[in-house]
């Protein structure tokens, strides 16, 4: 398991519901071979001076700017208070010794890493930094325990690599403190481990390793172009798995020969072609990976490191398949598989090569699969529609499956809590012979409405909503009788390659009309009130929210939107240098002539004057992916069309809101924004 996927995982369940879903380009979707490579940051030195509407009074509490919010009203605060004090656990990884595991939780203002001896047992907090730490990854075969770990400042995403020595609990920074660095794979025997790093020049990734003996002097073994990242070390330490990452549909494994240098493609091919998680079989002659090779999906295939040819496993599976670990006997092959937003685990036995499904994991999000270092138990993540994130194990030998952790719901009564049920829906745009049919999940309150209704857009985009537990979604559905509508348009990931691939480029705007296309199925629904619909998303989604109120201000009651991007050629030459070249891909390049004017024509700042429903727009000043000033940029647009909007500015957030005080002043304003804007 890449501490990629661990890290990830760990800030979806702490930063529910947004965080993760509407990354601008990571969370869950993007696959290992993508590495660290996809976070760095350029900060926003300071908070504009003066307000950008004069007619608007700027409020400086601490840490946040707040314009046009009126005061929260306390019995308000007091109705949300159960549901922001939810709490959820992420597994993290097992000790040496495989009797106990880390987990990330939060107990105060941000989530940390703790450690449970046994099912059930308390939760130990090994740090405490005011900031966000997540990525653990433990240091194998050594008798004095500690482990790697990340964490940055201020929301920044300017990662720093850490070593806890649990034998006195000291913490040591090992890298130099200004570069972005993740990805952290230890070797076999727990000497050396392998990251990347874009110290070189601020842009591109590089790969190194550190040698434990000195490792704050690590030495560069490949020096990338865009975003690469480090996998899994042979069983022999000689050779490294490293890969490229271009975009949701183009990337590349390598085998790399640590003493010489040369490199060998998993699959010689040109054209799209994505390849995700990879490991050895332990004797080194076969390599298990996934890749969507002739297919739509992205499967399981073996390669023969002698004769260069693979073969696919899981033909009979037309979803993808997306983490996977080896056990330490290389008997067992686990992996998770994305089929329609929920995943399974299947484990395979490696002499035969043949796969079965573990029933006993109720029906979910599975993340962070590790086996225990005796290869008898498997540790992972659960979350369900209908409980918070929990660590469990699966025994292997009895098939047993236990719960680690039982995180709490704020004293609520988790029987009400509302599920959701999978729909399709049409849409047809230019170019379409039939109606696309787009899946998108719906949660209805109970009652007999008809209620309104939010239609909440993931990011990416090349993302995908999965049903998970949301606290925010429950009090929207059992305190304020909303219903959620969760669509997975055209260019989400999850539903096969073409699928994710239309909206690229100058199709940009299909997905917004499949967005649209669900307020005329919503229309005939008895149940739902269309004359009370509202758009919430972010990053990518915090885009679609704008798009959709520019095309359909005049069904919607209102809009929301966190860390969007309002103008694609400010924000394509605002972005973190590293990142610019990946999202021209997916985007477009705006050097160019023609798509910088299709670009900045479907651009909401272009459009702005179309919107004339109240907005709120929520932003970190330290966003290294979307910068403030594409919010800026849109709330002083939208004013000057006498529009209210209501703005709220964490000046220590990034990219969403990672601790929790911003973060429930932001969800109490935001229901506050309802009830004016929605529900009366």
């Amino acid at each position: 398991m890449s501490i990629l996927h661990k890290t990830v995982l760990a800030v979806f369940l702490l930063c529910l519901p947004l965080l993760a879903a509407i990354s601008q380009d990571t969370t869950a979707v993007i696959p290992d071979s993508a590495a660290a490579a996809i976070s760095e940051t350029t900060a926003v030195s300071s908070v504009p001076a003066e307000p950008v509407a004069a007619t608007v009074q700027r409020v400086e509490k601490g840490n946040v700017v707040i314009e046009g919010i009126p005061d929260i009203p306390p019995e308000l605060q007091a109705r949300l208070q159960q549901y922001q004090n939810v709490r959820s656990a992420g597994f993290s990884g097992w000790d040496a010794s495989g009797k106990g595991m880390f987990i990330t939780t939060r107990f105060g203002e941000t989530g940390q890493i703790h450690y449970v001896a046994f099912p059930g047992g308390a939760r130990t907090q090994l740090t405490f930094f005011n900031e966000p730490v997540g990525g653990v990854s433990v240091r194998p075969n050594v008798n004095n325990q500690g482990f790697l770990f990340r964490k940055d400042v201020g929301g920044g995403e300017n990662y720093q690599i850490y070593y806890l020595n649990q034998s006195d609990g000291s913490i040591e920074m090992y890298t130099d403190g200004s570069s972005q660095n993740s990805g952290v794979v230890w070797n076999r025997d727990g000497s050396k481990y392998a990251f990347v790093s874009n110290k070189r020049n601020g842009k591109d990734y590089d790969i190194y390793i550190a040698d434990m003996a000195d490792p704050k002097n690590p030495q560069m073994l490949y020096e990338g172009s865009g975003s690469w990242g480090a996998g899994q070390w042979s069983p022999d330490n000689s050779k490294i798995l490293i890969s490229n990452y271009i975009s949701a549909t183009q990337s590349r494994t390598y085998i790399v020969d640590i003493a010489s240098s040369k490199m060998t493609v998993l699959q010689d091919t040109t054209g799209d072609l994505s390849m995700g998680s990879a490991v050895w079989r332990v004797d080194g002659k076969k390599i298990y990976f996934v890749s969507d090779f002739n297919g739509e999906y992205s499967q399981l295939q073996i390669y023969d490191v002698e004769s260069g040819k693979s073969k696919v496993l899981t033909k009979k599976l037309n979803w993808d398949v997306e983490a996977m670990e080896m056990s330490p006997d290389g008997k067992v092959l686990a992996f998770t598989a994305n089929e329609n937003g929920a995943y399974k685990l299947y484990l395979l036995n490696t002499l035969t090569n043949w796969y079965s499904l573990v029933e006993a994991i109720p029906l979910g999000i599975i993340g962070g699969i590790e086996f225990t270092p005796d290869g008898g138990k498997l540790g992972f993540t659960v979350l369900t529609p209908s409980s918070p994130g929990d660590a469990y194990s699966y025994d292997l030998r009895n098939k047993k499956l236990t719960r680690w952790t039982f995180s709490e719901v704020g004293g609520l009564n988790a029987q009400k809590f509302i599920t959701p049920q999978l729909i399709y829906y049409p849409s047809q745009v230019e170019g379409d012979t039939i109606p696309l049919n787009v899946p998108a999940y719906y949660f209805q309150p109970k009652g007999e409405g008809p209620f309104p209704v939010i239609i909440y857009l993931h990011g990416g985009p090349e993302g995908q909503y999965m049903p998970y537990f949301s606290s925010t979604f429950q009090y929207w559905l059992n305190e304020m009788g909303i219903a959620i509508l969760c669509p997975n348009v055209r260019g989400s990931t999850g539903y096969g390659k073409s699928f994710t691939k239309m909206d690229n480029g100058f199709l940009r705007e299909n997905s917004v009309q499949d967005a649209g296309a669900l307020l005329d199925w919503i229309a005939k629904q008895p149940e739902l009130n269309p004359a009370k619909v509202v758009v919430f998303g972010g990053s990518y989604g915090g885009y679609m929210v704008l798009a959709m109120m520019t095309h359909y201000s005049d069904k919607l009651a209102c809009g929301v939107e966190e860390v969007g991007i309002s103008n694609f050629v400010t924000f394509l030459e605002n972005t973190s240098p590293y990142r610019q070249d990946l999202r021209r891909v997916e985007y477009g390049d705006e050097r160019i002539p023609e798509m910088r004017e299709f670009l900045s024509k479907i651009s909401p700042t272009t459009n702005a004057a179309n919107i004339t429903k109240p907005l709120f727009v929520a932003q970190g000043l330290n966003d290294p992916r979307v910068p403030a000033s594409e919010a800026e940029q849109i709330v002083s647009t939208v004013r000057q069309n006498g529009v209210t909007v209501w703005y709220f500015l964490a000046k220590d957030e990034g990219h969403g809101f990672g601790k929790k005080s911003n973060r429930d002043y932001f969800y109490a304003a935001n229901a506050l924004f309802w009830e004016e804007y929605l529900l009366k």
